[in-house]
């Protein structure tokens, strides 16, 4: 083999296995089944409240941590046939690499859902019925909805859900735990939640949590919240 054929053949072969390469970080990509949806809305479309920089750490690096790792832990097992549903609501079966990465997937999708651009001000209709039957009233809600969310110590979540019974409650959870997991204290559907990571708030706010949490209701989108409080109510 003369040196120009030779040349030929490496890059030739070079170029076949770095195909190949790719051709495998594809099949594990869409065997893994798990993708990160882009944000219904523009990074700084919730300002003053939540700002562009926090957005953009918060859904397009922490966000798309928690789907390629839940991606990983579950590649090459029959984890990968179940839908994300699945794996929480069975989550004490599996490895506390997909609890952590899978929770934090499911939490951040529908983190996102119920905010919104020019949101805020209150709920109506059903939502504030149930709400003003179960709490006293929007502001009492908000009240034990806020304690919720600063007194969850370290990183976690506030939630507003439905019970089995069909009853509104707000709970906490820890890390990315959220309560449609088998191991949850208190298990129902999730209308509402709150994000208190520090990942979330401290850029802007640092360590004042509670700002945070009252900037929250301006950009809560009490349409989606509704629908999902009528979704579980069925």
């Amino acid at each position: 083999m003369n040196r120009k054929d030779f040349i030929k053949a490496f890059i030739g072969s070079a170029f076949a296995f770095k195909l190949g390469d790719v051709f495998a970080t594809k099949a594990i990509y869409f065997e893994g089944m798990h993708t990160l949806a882009p944000l219904p809305y523009a990074n700084d479309a919730l300002e003053p409240h939540i700002d562009k920089m926090t957005m953009e750490i918060h859904h397009d690096r922490h966000h798309k941590a928690y789907v390629d790792n839940l991606n990983k832990a579950i590649a090459g097992t029959d984890m990968e046939k179940l839908s994300i549903d699945q794996l929480l609501s069975n989550i004490s079966k599996y490895p506390v690499a997909v609890r952590n990465n899978g929770g934090g997937h499911w939490n951040h999708t529908f983190f996102w859902q119920i905010m919104a651009p020019n949101a805020g001000g209150m709920p109506s209709g059903k939502l504030s019925d149930a709400i003003t039957a179960t709490f006293g009233g929007f502001d009492k809600m908000k009240e034990e909805f806020g304690k919720a969310a600063t007194t969850r110590f370290g990183s976690g979540w506030a939630w507003l859900i439905v019970t089995p019974d069909k009853k509104l409650k707000i709970v906490s959870t820890a890390n990315q735990d959220n309560p449609l997991m088998d191991i949850a204290t208190d298990k129902g559907t999730p209308i509402l939640a709150l994000d208190v990571w520090e990942h979330a708030y401290y850029l802007k706010y640092q360590n004042k949590r509670a700002d945070y949490v009252a900037a929250f209701w301006n950009v809560v989108n009490w349409k989606k919240v509704s629908e999902n409080f009528e979704a579980a109510m069925k």
